[in-house]
């Protein structure tokens, strides 16, 4: 197990505009504004988009595309480091307009309507993730 202990250094709360992709722009937003490890909220709206279910036997991301209308339900995660700069891993439930949830890792293309975002900054040196041989994934 690893853990990392940091105390909080700022908040920030923001809104993308209509039109931003969610995770470009909050990933943009953390490196103009110096962010390097946090948490992240947000709850808003997309156009269209999509969530990724990542298969570790296949060691691939699985996607579900919308191409309507959805709410987000919950946004969360955390802001560390990769290859020297800020990146965020995401999870989003996103909801259509029969209340159904559709789960899982945030991926681009999540065009907003309207994302109304929370930033914990933390203070300290980010985790930096490298690639993770038994997972196939980059890790802290």
């Amino acid at each position: 197990m690893q853990s990392f202990e940091y105390e909080l250094q700022r908040a920030i709360l923001g809104r993308l505009d209509r039109g931003d992709d969610v995770l470009d722009g909050l990933t943009a937003f953390c490196k103009r504004n110096g962010v390097e490890v946090g948490h992240i909220e947000a709850v808003g709206a997309v156009e269209r988009g999509g969530v990724g279910f990542y298969d570790h036997e296949a060691r691939v991301y699985h996607e579900i595309r919308f191409d309507e209308g959805m709410e987000i339900a919950s946004l969360v995660g955390n802001i560390s480091g990769r290859d020297g700069e800020a990146f965020l891993h995401c999870h989003v439930i996103l909801a259509d307009s029969e209340g159904r949830c559709f789960g899982g890792h945030l991926l681009d293309g999540n065009v907003a309507v309207a994302c109304e975002f929370s930033i914990t900054v933390l203070k300290g040196v980010a985790p930096e993730r490298t690639y993770d041989e038994a997972t196939g994934l980059a890790l802290w």
